[in-house]
């Protein structure tokens, strides 16, 4: 009798063994992750990085595939992709995800942040409360959720002419990206909002279509315009930042330890890009200036405090609804 009893509590020993077995393999997840960027930007690194240090923080749990330079579609397949789950996650810019969540491009105005680090302070998923008000929203009308963000460098305006204020633009063509956002940050800047495709930027800049542009100095160098332009301003107006985010489905497949981990990884990561971006611009400014750039700061007279609130007018008047965000944003440290 004993041993009858003993084989049926072996049998059912057996079989929980199997089925807790059978549900720790069901946590398992691959995230088929997706971006637009090519080889030698930064976000392609980024991508590289999670895709090699999440399977390390989760005990190989959790395994990641980058599919990078659009291979699976342009900004609006990656949106709609990971938004169906058809793509696990991807990176881009905030304002791409407007269509899910109102007023979110707000993490993309001018003049915002005071730097680096506060941009990537604002834009914290575990830390950051409108940050976190957004992704409530994402997560009920978007079925996904920012995990991550990670740092690409600010944004500096060039001109074949030395630039100290707003005045100075006066009545001047600048080329714009042909967004709404570019075009009231252009006429902040005082200028003529003039929409120009980076392909042909250089000649319209070589033919004085526009007399300038603004960009990071990693793509003022990689596009050669210091060939056509001979100043830079060092007025840091947008500091790039791009959200990472995941469809909630496949993030609820993912237990909370593991979720933790991929969240920490992806933090480390954030810091990291801004060392890198950081350092980048350090190293290109003086490479920019041994090809005959002029670089004007603040202790040339830049006059940063004129752009900044001529902007923010012209961003008030466009943009009314951003104002508690950005005041929000304006209090974090």
């Amino acid at each position: 009798m004993k041993s009858s009893i003993d084989r049926i509590l072996g049998v059912v020993a057996a079989s929980a063994i199997a089925l807790g077995a059978g549900a720790a393999a069901a946590q398992d997840v691959t995230l088929r992750y997706a971006h637009v960027g090519s080889e030698g930007d930064i976000q392609y690194w980024y991508a590289e990085q999670a895709a090699e240090r999440i399977p390390e923080a989760t005990g190989g749990r959790v395994a990641v595939n980058v599919f990078p330079n659009s291979q699976l579609g342009g900004v609006q397949e990656l949106i709609d992709g990971v938004r169906s789950g058809s793509i696990s996650m991807g990176h881009h810019e905030f304002a791409s995800l407007a269509q899910l969540a109102d007023n979110i491009a707000v993490f993309n105005a001018p003049f915002i942040y005071r730097d680096g680090a506060h941009a990537l302070a604002a834009t914290d998923p575990q830390n950051s409360a409108v940050l976190q008000e957004f992704n409530e929203t994402l997560t009920d009308e978007g079925g996904m959720r920012i995990i991550g963000r990670l740092f690409r460098g600010a944004r500096q305006m060039t001109a074949k002419q030395a630039v100290y204020s707003p005045d100075d633009l006066a009545g001047k063509p600048f080329r714009g990206v042909p967004l709404q956002l570019w075009t009231t940050m252009i006429r902040g800047f005082g200028a003529i909002p003039t929409p120009v495709e980076v392909s042909e930027l250089p000649t319209a800049l070589m033919t004085g279509m526009v007399i300038g542009q603004e960009n990071p100095l990693t793509m003022i160098n990689a596009n050669k315009l210091y060939e056509v332009q001979s100043h830079v301003m060092l007025t840091g107006h947008m500091q790039n930042v791009l959200p990472v985010f995941i469809n909630e489905s496949t993030w609820e497949e993912i237990t909370p330890e593991d979720q933790q981990a991929i969240l920490d990884v992806l933090d480390e990561l954030a810091q990291e890009t801004y060392a890198k971006a950081s350092q980048a611009e350090k190293d290109l400014i003086g490479e920019l200036e041994g090809k005959g750039m002029t670089f004007i700061t603040p202790d040339d007279g830049l006059k940063l405090d004129a752009f900044r609130e001529s902007v923010s007018a012209e961003v008030a008047k466009d943009f009314p609804d951003w104002k508690p965000y950005i005041d929000k944003i304006a209090e974090i440290q």
